[in-house]
Formats: C-alpha cells, sequence, structure tokens
C-alpha cells in the first residue's frame, strides 16, 4: 500500500496574494493624502448601513432611506460642530499658550540645579545650559507659530472643504449600493473555498460592528460626560480636556490616560489646593465606573475579541505609515487580521502537520 503524496502548498497563490496586497499598500501610501474623505464616508455608510436595513425592511425605498440617514448624520454633525467651534478654538489657543508658560516656568524652575549638576560633573558650563534655555523657548514659540499656520493654510482649509462635500457624496452611494457591492464582491470569490471566506469575512463584520459601532457610541457618551463634568467641577479647558479624553477612548488605556494626567495637571496649577485636584479625579473615576458597568457591557459587549495591545500596535504602526489615513485604517485592517490568524490557527491544529502524519 503506497503512502498518499503530502499536499503541495499552493506557492503561486501565496506570491500572487502577497503582490495584491503589497499592491494595495502602495496604492494607499501614494494616495493617502487624498483618501481621507472616502474612508470617512466609508465609515459613516458602515455604521448607517443597518439603519437604513431596517428601513428598507419597514418599506422605505433604500434610495429615500439611505438619503434621510445621510442628511439627519450631517446636519447633526454640523449643528454640533458650529455649537462646539467657538468654545473649543478659544480653549485649544488658551491650553496651548498655557502649555507654554508652564513649559517655560519648568526651564526656568530647574536650571540653576542643572547647572550645579552639569558644573559638578564637569560635562556642561552655566553658558552652555543658559543658551540651550533660550533654545527651548524659541522652540516652543516656533511650534505655537506652526501649529497657528497649519490650522490656518490653504492645504488644511481645501482638506476640509473637500472632506465637507465630498464625505456625506460618498456616504449616499455607499449606503445605498451597499448590498450591491457585497453581492458583486461575493461573485468574485474563488468557489472553492466562496464558503470559508464568506465565515471569514462574517466574523470580521462581527468584530468591526462591535468595535466601530458599539465603541463609537461610548466615546461619543464619555465625550459628554466628561466635559459636562469638568466644565461643572470648574476646571479651565474642561470641555475641550473632556471630549478629547472621550475621543481618545478608542485607542484603549490612551484617552483616560491622556486625559486623567492633563485634567489632574490643570486642576493643580489652577486650584492650588488638594480639593479641586479631588473634584477633578472624582469625575474620572465616576467616568471609568459608567464605562466599566454600563456603556461597555450594553453598547459593547464581548463582540469585539481585539486584544488591547494589538490595537495599541495597529494604530501606531497605522499612524507611522499612513498618518490619519493609517490610523482610520488600523482597526478594519486589525480585526481582518486577528480573525485570519485565529482561523490559521484552526486549520492548523486540525491538520496533520500538528496532529502527525498519521493522523
Amino acid at each position: 500500500m503506497t503512502a498518499e503524496p503530502s499536499p503541495v502548498f499552493p506557492w503561486g497563490r501565496f506570491v500572487a496574494w502577497l503582490l495584491i496586497l503589497g499592491a494595495l499598500g502602495l496604492a494607499v501610501y501614494a494616495l493617502s493624502a487624498v483618501l481621507l474623505p472616502f474612508l470617512v464616508g466609508a465609515g459613516v455608510a458602515y455604521l448607517l448601513d443597518p439603519v437604513v436595513d431596517r428601513a428598507e425592511k419597514a418599506g422605505v425605498p433604500r434610495t429615500y432611506g439611505a438619503a434621510i440617514a445621510t442628511a439627519i448624520f450631517f446636519i447633526a454633525v454640523g449643528v454640533t460642530l458650529t455649537l462646539l467651534a467657538p468654545v473649543l478654538q478659544t480653549q485649544i489657543f488658551g491650553l496651548a499658550e498655557r502649555l507654554a508658560v508652564v513649559i517655560r516656568h519648568g526651564i526656568e524652575w530647574a536650571r540653576p540645579y542643572l547647572e550645579e549638576i552639569f558644573a559638578q560633573i564637569g560635562h556642561a558650563d552655566p553658558q552652555q545650559l543658559r543658551g540651550a534655555g533660550d533654545t527651548a523657548r524659541q522652540v516652543l514659540s516656533f511650534l505655537a507659530s506652526a501649529a497657528v499656520g497649519v490650522l490656518t493654510s490653504g492645504i488644511a482649509i481645501v482638506n476640509l472643504i473637500s472632506l465637507l462635500l465630498i464625505t456625506p457624496v460618498v456616504s449616499f452611494y455607499l449606503i445605498r449600493d451597499w448590498n450591491k457591492v457585497v453581492a458583486r464582491i461575493d461573485t468574485w470569490l474563488p468557489r472553492d473555498h466562496a464558503s470559508d471566506l464568506r465565515g471569514v469575512a462574517s466574523e470580521i463584520d462581527e468584530r468591526l460592528a462591535g468595535f466601530l459601532r458599539g465603541q463609537a457610541l461610548v466615546c461619543v457618551c464619555l465625550g459628554i460626560f466628561y466635559g459636562v463634568g469638568l466644565t461643572l467641577a470648574g476646571l479651565n479647558y474642561g470641555l475641550l480636556v473632556g471630549l478629547m479624553t472621550g475621543l481618545l477612548g478608542f485607542i484603549p488605556f490612551v484617552g483616560v490616560t491622556v486625559g486623567t494626567v492633563t485634567g489632574l495637571a490643570i486642576a493643580f496649577f489652577q486650584f492650588g489646593d488638594w480639593v479641586g485636584v479631588a473634584i477633578v479625579a472624582g469625575v474620572y473615576v465616576a467616568g471609568q465606573l459608567l464605562e466599566g458597568s454600563v456603556l461597555t457591557p450594553n453598547l459593547v459587549g464581548d463582540r469585539v475579541g481585539l486584544h488591547p495591545v494589538w490595537m495599541i500596535l495597529a494604530i501606531l504602526a497605522g499612524a507611522s505609515l499612513f498618518g490619519f489615513t493609517g490610523v482610520l485604517l488600523a482597526v478594519p485592517i486589525a480585526a481582518a487580521i486577528g480573525v485570519l490568524l485565529r482561523y490559521g490557527l484552526k486549520r492548523y491544529l486540525g491538520s496533520s502537520l500538528y496532529l502527525g502524519r498519521g493522523r
């Protein structure tokens, strides 16, 4: 009895997929400057698609449902930004100026100690250290001027206009044609593996839905809670810090850490006593209790299945490679890679490579 030949690894198909993925990566890198409105539009379409599906089942034509959902979403976003923009702009520039003052005072406070330390070890003279302090102040002034220039530059204005004009159009057409696009992609799947690929795609969609739709609601709710809470606590720039804490919450541990440190530091310099600091700390403790006991269990649940370390790595890698476009792509790509790795591990644990050739 002759042994069956071991299956040959499909190197040709593997190389072809690598080339396709490499070409997609190069295209994203080359077009990252213009992809932002399309990626945001696709994200909005993904968020609103279930709402339009329910409306369609209730008898509303999909075109009308897509138009109504898109209009309501962007009108709500526009009204919110219009109301908040003046306050946030004032707080952003005020916080930047305050931060520059604090850093400058910190340099002045630390200079005598640093001069003494370096003089004792003989590695630097006081005059060089004074020059370093002057250079640091010049750098701070330059960064502040650069920040203002970026916010008011023509490129920023063009990107903002394109985001406002193109994103709603992209969202509407993607929502309207979502089911057609999915059906067309299904016809492109290799017939021998179509069932497996549909299962993988369904799991990726479940992970993304749990994170994007659920976590987006959690971030918005936390941003409102922290913004209102810190403002009522009397914290300077409380609305800005609170919204920043909530919106950065999609990066595990980063949002609450950055927000807490920033809020407590402002409270320490503003109030000058521990009572004000304790009140601000209480707002953050209450926010964490709200998130852990109410928001995350009810809005996200256990559908995400993405480890926080994996999410942080994916977001940082995306930002490093493709800038803000990479940040937007990091979550779906991380979810897809996580599902594919679990699928590959499951196949490996059931294969003869793991079990042995006699199994």
